[in-house]
């Protein structure tokens, strides 16, 4: 593996042989971590996020599975 960085960006070079799922989740990973870090969201305003989402899953599986 190769990490060489230019004036804009950071470029990975790996082996061809690198599995891609593999590289897709750390790719994934990075670009979360790039706009996480660019967000200006309070941990308790993405905790309030987080609790609304899953109470509308948890709504969701609830009526699927008639309970």
């Amino acid at each position: 593996m190769i990490i060489e960085r230019t004036e804009n960006e950071v470029i990975f070079k790996f082996s061809g042989n690198i599995n891609v799922d593999d590289l897709q989740d750390i790719a994934d990973f990075l670009e979360f971590a790039e706009l996480a870090n660019k967000s200006k969201a309070t941990q308790n305003e993405v905790d309030a996020l987080v609790k609304t989402v899953k109470k509308g899953r948890w709504d969701k599986t609830k009526s699927r599975l008639g309970l």
